[in-house]
């Protein structure tokens, strides 16, 4: 470690002095600075030092806050709560807590805690809105310098109980989770501008394993874990649905009721789209065939005894492999006309393994698995943060990624290529000015993606 004195306090040098000792003078405009200093390279000096003044990681978040501009994502979201705090005692605003919460997981914060940090940063203060990005017009003293929330306020958007009102003590921002429901839909008709003609829904079970005692804890027998198993409704890359379920019932309980849901409303905007509906079942049956890797396909006509309404067509595949058994058996209520066996199994069926790829996204890049809060209902909030930072980095993925290099790019990808950038913040009465990395290798996607979001016209909110 080095210690930079000021000029006064350095002693004279030397004219001449030995070919070792002769180092360049360290660039120091604060007297007691510390610097770190790392090997040689070559006749060079490595120094390092924490004074580079107000620099962020997340640089790329700029994007986020141009697509959410666009599609009012978080907005929307933020309608499904009630706010019962006295306004005249808070500083934040519930739209800014929201934002600040997606945003944390869009950038790869995945704990309320990472806020008591991040709450000192201007550029996120900036992509939430607030007004002083540096916070030095804080009412309380130990408050200036952090425009954010800590996590103690934040934590109040999920641990709110069912019930609260302005009489409550601490807790007063109430969840409507039906309103949020329904968000998810309408956020997917916005998505498109012209009806499509055929959309398929897809419908999913996960497992979201747990390490403490939560409400709702159960050991499942085919996950052989603790866990809960969330559903999940895909078109696509649109989220439709995301409910939190125990692990102790069928994976397609309270399916056919969302699903309901789900149709009823896009029925009313796009009443001639046509939709298919696919659930994965699989049966575990042993086959036996040749040596050589086989795939053949049956047609049958099946009926459970109580569960069904009715007789089904079941398309049958038998496949063996190299590690065994492979069988599938798909229900369908389409026609053997117009979808013959093979062609709907490999064409429509096989088409769906994109949606599981969407779910991985979600819990593995949005967190959407840090599920360990004690209640129920607190934890179905956490899938829904994380579930709408999924849908606006989806629509930074389809709005301003379109025709670029990284447009099937998955979130974790754009997080680090396009959000995780160095940038110097500047904030003057004026402006805020942010000097983003010259040496970025995605520059000119970032261009390209801006390019795109800014020649678009933001989202009409229907009344």
């Amino acid at each position: 470690m080095t210690e930079c004195k000021s000029k006064s306090h350095r002693k004279s040098t030397p004219r001449r002095r030995r070919r070792a000792d002769r180092r360049p003078p360290i660039p120091c405009d604060d007297a007691n600075a510390t610097y770190l200093d790392f090997p040689v390279l070559g006749s060079r000096q490595v120094i390092a030092a924490f004074d580079g003044g107000d620099i962020s990681s997340d640089g790329g978040s700029l994007l986020l806050r141009k697509a959410e501009g666009l599609t009012a994502i978080i907005q929307q979201f933020a309608a499904c709560f009630t706010d019962y705090r006295d306004p005249e005692l808070i500083e934040h605003p519930l739209e800014d807590l929201i934002a600040q919460r997606i945003y944390g997981l869009a950038l790869g914060y995945e704990d309320l805690n990472d806020h008591d940090d991040l709450r000192h940063d201007p550029l996120l203060a900036t992509v939430v809105g607030k007004t002083d990005p540096t916070g030095q017009s804080r009412r309380r003293k130990r408050d200036k310098g952090k425009a954010l929330a800590g996590k103690s306020t934040l934590n109040r958007l999920e641990l709110t109980p069912v019930g609260a009102d302005e009489d409550s003590r601490y807790k007063k921002i109430a969840c409507n989770t039906r309103a949020v429901d329904d968000v998810f839909v309408e956020l997917f008709l916005q998505a498109y501008s012209v009806p499509p003609d055929r959309i398929v829904l897809d419908v999913d079970a996960t497992d979201d394993p747990i390490h403490g005692h939560q409400l709702g804890r159960f050991f499942n027998g085919y996950y052989k874990h603790y866990c809960f198993l969330p559903l999940y409704i895909f078109c696509g890359d649109h989220l439709l649905c995301a409910r939190l379920r125990p692990s102790d019932i069928d994976a397609s309980a309270g399916a056919l009721k969302q699903l309901q849901r789900i149709v009823a409303r896009i029925r009313q905007v796009w009443p001639q789209v046509k939709m298919i509906v696919e659930q994965s079942e699989q049966a575990r049956v042993g086959y036996e065939t040749t040596k050589q890797p086989t795939r053949v396909f049956a047609e049958l006509r099946y009926e459970t005894r109580d569960s069904w309404s009715r007789e089904r067509r079941v398309v049958a595949k038998a496949e063996h492999l190299e590690k065994g058994a492979n069988p599938r058996f798909v229900v369908t209520s389409l026609d053997l006309e117009q979808h013959p066996a093979k062609d709907l199994y490999e064409d429509d069926y096989c088409g769906r393994g994109e949606m599981e790829n969407r779910i991985k996204e979600q819990q593995l890049h949005l967190f959407a698995d840090r599920t360990s809060t004690k209640t129920m209902r607190a934890n179905q909030i956490r899938l829904f943060f994380s579930s709408i930072a999924y849908t606006l980095l989806e629509a930074l993925r389809r709005l301003g990624l379109a025709g670029t290099s990284m447009a099937q790019a998955q979130c974790q990808t754009i997080r680090l290529r396009l959000l995780k950038i160095g940038a110097l913040v500047q904030v003057t009465v004026r402006k805020v000015w942010v000097r983003l990395a010259s040496s970025c290798p995605s520059a000119d996607i970032f261009r390209e993606a801006f390019a795109n979001l800014d020649k678009l016209r933001p989202v009409v909110l229907r009344c």
